[in-house]
């Protein structure tokens, strides 16, 4: 069997869909096709099945996609023993990052890497649900991903995790509002109030559905939005509450805006750093690693 063809298997592990990983190659759906069925000819239990319009991983799809991961990292160690890839301080970077991280990161380290002989970075933003994080890293290096700490652990099959901060989301509330005198505030204190909340599967959804079951309220959810900017804009106005995260919320703030914690639920977040291991082995995103991980220290430093 061929190094490719394990490739396309683990894409289609990751991505769930031929045309998803054709896309990531910049190959035809057509040719994805060819290699899965060249490969299931070389073996003899079904890697593939039908689900709905997808095509999917049996479980000894799975075991082979798996295997052709450590093929691959393997082929990774080998690039690095040459020196003419792994080695290198000055190579390509790519990161995408949800966008609260996106506008308090993505600055500090364009700054940071803008001098010679630093990782060429190129950055995006991608607004996805927490479980959606871990495929991202199919199309790149480095994946900056939240997931509450209730929610599941990222598949440490797949990606390796690099920890960067235990971020609270506060209460956002109008500078004015009567409850912006007291230094924390309960479920009891916020459960009546009209809220601008994200879309569900992300974080503040989430923290409010643990509000609403803590007060034994309805929550009265005026505005859907997972921008945080528009969330504290809306805030500022005096209509509605919020949540907002605690240390990287800072791009977004304004003198109309107060912060509290909400004490008695869990509002805890975990930012990580997703990547394959295979990525990881080159200096150049080892490096961009380590920026990230200071400028988020400082950070938490702040907050």
């Amino acid at each position: 069997m061929e190094i490719h063809q394990l490739e396309i298997l683990r894409e289609l592990g990751a991505l769930g869909s031929v045309k998803a990983v054709a896309d990531t190659l910049m190959v035809t759906p057509s040719a994805v096709s060819q290699q899965l069925a060249l490969l299931q000819r070389k073996v003899k239990v079904p890697l593939t099945r039908k689900e709905g319009r997808n095509l999917v991983l049996t479980e000894a799809g799975q075991v082979l996609a798996d295997a052709g991961a450590a093929v691959l990292s393997a082929m990774a160690d080998a690039k690095d023993a040459i020196g003419n890839y792994h080695g290198s301080a000055a190579g390509r970077v790519s990161l995408c990052g949800f966008h609260s991280a996106g506008q308090a990161v993505f600055a500090p380290l364009a700054r940071i890497l803008a001098a010679p002989g630093q990782p060429r970075i190129e950055l995006s933003d991608e607004d996805v649900a927490q479980q959606d994080f871990p495929a991202l890293t199919a199309r790149y290096d480095l994946v900056l991903a939240h997931r509450m700490d209730h929610s599941p652990r990222w598949p440490a099959e797949r990606v390796t995790v690099i920890p960067l901060a235990h971020e609270p989301l506060d209460v956002a509330l109008p500078a004015g509002h009567p409850l912006a005198a007291k230094a924390a505030v309960t479920a009891d204190d916020v459960g009546g109030e009209a809220w601008v909340t994200s879309h569900a599967g992300y974080s503040p959804a989430d923290v409010l559905s643990a509000v609403a079951a803590v007060s034994s309220r309805e929550p009265n959810i005026v505005h859907r939005i997972n921008d945080y900017s528009t969330v504290a804009a809306l805030v500022a106005t005096g209509g509605v509450v919020g949540l907002l995260p605690r240390y990287t919320a800072g791009p977004v703030l304004n003198p109309d805006i107060v912060l509290r914690p909400l004490k008695g639920i869990s509002t805890r977040r975990r930012i990580d750093l997703l990547a394959r291991a295979e990525n990881l082995k080159r200096r150049s995103v080892t490096m961009v690693c380590e920026a990230l991980q200071g400028i988020m220290a400082g950070l938490v430093e702040q907050g």
